[in-house]
């Protein structure tokens, strides 16, 4: 086997698929569960080169909405709004969209969701750029 096949590369470019993903480092974890997210979902299935990271997270977002999974889709807003691939505007908009193929409830969670997390980052940035005028 190469090195480019080895096991600590396979986690080395799950890692950094990861964190490209979600705008923030990942260290490594012990077990098989992160094994299969780090090795599988995000060295093989995230790093497949027919789609971008954004299409893949519109298409998270909508299967996770679908789902009720709506604490879940969190994460994808906060780290599409971190890496800048979609606004508030278009987060909004895709919760609208939602609303008529998943339900109303789920769609309208997502879209307060949005709103909720939206305040959270500015808030942070807010909070960042005052302590670094201290």
């Amino acid at each position: 086997m190469t090195d480019n096949g080895s096991a600590d590369s396979v986690r080395a470019r799950g890692l950094a698929k990861m964190a490209e993903v979600y705008g923030t480092e990942f260290q490594d974890y012990p077990g098989s569960h992160f094994a299969v997210t780090a090795d599988h979902l995000f060295a093989d299935i995230w790093s497949r080169p027919a789609l971008s990271i954004r299409d893949r997270r519109l298409i998270l977002l909508g299967a996770l909405t679908a789902q009720g999974a709506i604490d879940t889709a969190g994460i994808q807003i906060g780290a599409a709004l971190r890496n800048e691939e979609l606004t508030e505007e278009q987060l909004h908009e895709i919760a609208v969209f939602l609303c008529h193929y998943v339900g109303w409830p789920n769609g309208t969670k997502l879209d307060l969701l949005v709103g909720t997390i939206v305040a959270q980052q500015k808030k942070a940035a807010r909070q960042q750029q005052a302590e670094r005028t201290e």
